[in-house]
């Protein structure tokens, strides 16, 4: 099971070093519950009792479920309003590089100071019981969410959705699903409709639903159960549409037609992401003007979500000219939907492929490579660091070979870039590294990368 913080950055994130008080709180939280995810709402109703129950006293509440997606969505919801001048709170998970990512007040990371201070008022009202780390960092969350001014909340599920930490906000705006696919099977389900049946769980009575393309099996649960609660679905290719035409984004739905500046986040699986957030924030009734979508489209930015590496230590080990690039996804749809992207950068620049790819144990590397297949030249394994269950490096190459791909193992991605200045002259390569957010992090991390 992976750890709740990313690679080599410590219990709290990388920012936390200077800061033992924090440190040691973060240590005792994690030692409150003999297991890391263990999904129930029980604990959760306990500790928001003792807390005076903050989720009652939230702004306006969007959920986001859903497999792959979900920071895209989250983070075009949050441009666009933010540039109609609302005061957003956002609540993503995991971080990459320091656990502040993870809440954002009214436009502004959380303080150390804030964060330290929630999260010892939670700890008192736990008392010591049984509780796991995501529970009691989200109880700490919607203090702080309920006590910050804020006109609404951005509220992204942790896992699943029907028995995650955030679904106990009763009566949300609107509750978003982003597409599902398999991942995280041991808690979730083997197959796409009991793994729907979870995301599908966030879902309230006469509460819209706005859905993202979703795979037969996983649409016929999710429909189903908004039948079951009256709640009316917009639906990708339904009610409302999302495409690319001349370069722009063209989102049609009931209330009629917004044409858009093609999304900065690169590939067209960002179009889709683009379109569903537009979707959501429409039929969640916020009246927001044209220019809002206009600017909030063109702005957003998402960490490790095909991010472009600038110059910094560890990108500057890779040969003179490399085209750096890095993404956290790490399931078959991730991979599918990278290759796609970088298949269209390919026709636009061509370059040599080569991806450095870590992956956690939990994970299929074999589908997330498979789509790979005749469009990368090389593929490197590596591990992910820090105490997490990595899948042997070896065993990365092996399904990579499994695929037809040149395969080989280095050490850590620094020693990865090294290694690609010993290929045969030719045109500089363009890198992705991929395979898991924990990996993202580190590499964040080490080429002094922070998000802000």
């Amino acid at each position: 099971m992976p750890s709740a913080f990313p690679a080599a950055s410590g219990p709290f994130g990388s920012g936390a070093r200077g800061r033992p008080q924090v440190d040691a709180l973060f240590e005792r939280l994690l030692a409150l519950h003999p297991k890391l995810i263990d999904l129930s709402l029980d604990r959760m109703w306990r500790l928001l009792e003792r807390l005076g129950h903050p989720e009652r006293r939230l702004p306006p509440v969007i959920q986001v479920a859903g497999t792959n997606g979900k920071g895209s969505t989250v983070a075009f919801m949050r441009a666009v309003l933010e540039a109609s001048g609302r005061r957003v709170h956002v609540y993503t998970s995991p971080h990459l590089v320091r656990f502040n990512e993870r809440i954002r007040l009214a436009g502004r990371l959380v303080s150390d100071e804030a964060l330290g201070e929630a999260l010892a008022r939670a700890e008192r009202a736990n008392e010591g019981e049984p509780i796991t780390f995501f529970e009691i960092t989200t109880a700490a969350a919607f203090l702080l969410f309920a006590e910050v001014p804020a006109d609404i909340l951005l509220l992204e599920v942790g896992l699943g959705g029907r028995l995650d930490a955030t679904n106990v906000v009763e009566s949300p705006l609107a509750s978003v699903i982003t597409p599902v696919s398999i991942d995280h099977v041991d808690f979730l389900g083997e197959t796409i409709a009991e793994i729907a049946g979870e995301k599908a769980g966030i879902i309230k009575r006469g509460v819209p639903v706005i859905i993202g393309r979703q795979l037969p099996e996983a649409l016929a649960v999710i429909e189903r159960q908004a039948a079951r609660l009256r709640a009316p679905l917009h639906i990708a290719g339904e009610q409302y549409q999302a495409y690319e035409e001349g370069g722009r984004l063209i989102v049609a739905d009931e209330d009629g037609l917004v044409d858009l500046p093609r999304p900065r986040l690169v590939g067209p699986h960002q179009i889709e992401n683009a379109g569903l957030a537009v979707a959501a924030l429409r039929v969640a009734g916020l009246k927001l003007p044209v220019s809002a979508f206009e600017e909030g489209v063109r702005a957003a930015e998402w960490p490790a979500r095909l991010q472009r590496l600038g110059h910094g230590p560890l990108t500057l080990r890779a040969p003179e000219g490399a085209d750096i690039w890095l993404d956290g996804g790490h399931n078959a749809a991730g991979g599918q939907a990278l290759a796609g992207a970088l298949a269209d950068i390919e026709d636009r620049a061509p370059r040599p492929l080569v991806l450095v790819v870590g992956m956690l144990g939990s994970k299929d590397s074999s589908a997330f490579l498979a789509p790979f297949a005749g469009l990368a030249r090389e593929v490197i394994a590596v591990p992910v660091p820090g105490e997490h269950k990595g899948q042997p490096p070896e065993a990365v190459a092996a399904a990579a070979r499994a695929h037809g791909l040149n395969a080989s193992v280095a050490s850590s991605v620094g020693a990865a870039l090294e290694g690609l200045g010993t290929v045969p002259v030719g045109p500089a390569p363009r890198v992705l590294i991929c395979g898991s957010l924990y990996l993202a992090g580190a590499v964040l991390g080490e080429n002094g990368s922070v998000p802000e």
